[in-house]
């Protein structure tokens, strides 16, 4: 039902013709519903779309790297971007696709991502509003059955989820590598976490499993944390 009164000339007819032009025009994904990329196309100017060039560019699938972002635009580990934050990113990313913006053109730009992914309107940017910037794909922990299996099977599993955030390949997880896992494994219980939450998730995770506390979680380490006993 319109919640408008129709116009003299204007029909039902009318305007869905110009709504199937108009989603022919902008649903990328022929899916019948406009996804936040293609609603980028709609309100931002030609020089903005950089974004949509970096998520092309630079797909985001794994949490780790997500986190190396994070960590380091959240300069002053506040557990927030913020505005000025924001624009060091965004300036960054223009630097890496070789265009040179006037600063006042950056501010307006920076501006303008706060209007519209700053949810709560607090002036600041949380952790899952990054992860819609940067359209960070599905939670890598939501394809398996945590809760089942013989233990063989929990065994592969956890091969294959310590070989995910492992990406370094040194055999333990660290720095962002921990942050990756304990942000997937927190929003399996809680759907949107804050960076203020997932530092504490952090400190706890690394106090019960980081047994010879040298900051890091050996392979070993997580294997017992989570009562799975390994080969040698």
């Amino acid at each position: 039902m319109w919640f408008f009164k129709l116009q003299d000339g204007i029909t039902e007819e009318k305007l869905q013709r110009v709504k199937e032009r108009f989603m022919s025009a902008y649903d990328v994904t022929a899916d019948g519903r406009l996804q936040i990329h293609e609603l980028a196309y709609m309100i931002l100017p030609e020089d903005e779309n950089f974004l949509l060039l970096f998520r092309r560019e630079t797909p985001l699938d794994n949490s780790v790297e997500f986190m190396q972002i994070w960590r380091k635009y959240d300069a002053d580990s506040s557990g927030y971007i913020s505005a000025s934050e924001l624009k060091d990113f965004l300036g960054d990313l223009f630097l890496q696709h070789r265009k040179m913006i006037p600063e006042a053109k950056l501010e307006e730009y920076t501006d303008t991502m706060m209007k519209i992914f700053d949810k709560n309107k607090d002036g600041r940017l949380d952790l899952n509003d990054l992860a819609r910037i940067l359209a960070l794909q599905e939670n890598f922990l939501l394809q398996f059955k945590m809760d089942a299996c013989s233990t063989e099977e929990r065994k592969t599993d956890f091969e294959k989820i310590f070989a995910h955030y492992d990406v370094s390949k040194t055999g333990a997880l660290e720095g962002p590598e921990v942050d990756g896992f304990v942000k997937d494994m927190m929003e399996l219980v809680k759907p949107s976490i804050s960076g203020v939450d997932l530092d504490k998730f952090r400190q706890i995770l690394l106090h019960h499993c980081d047994v010879n506390k040298d900051g890091k979680i050996q392979k070993s380490e997580l294997a017992l944390c989570l009562g799975l006993k390994m080969n040698p």
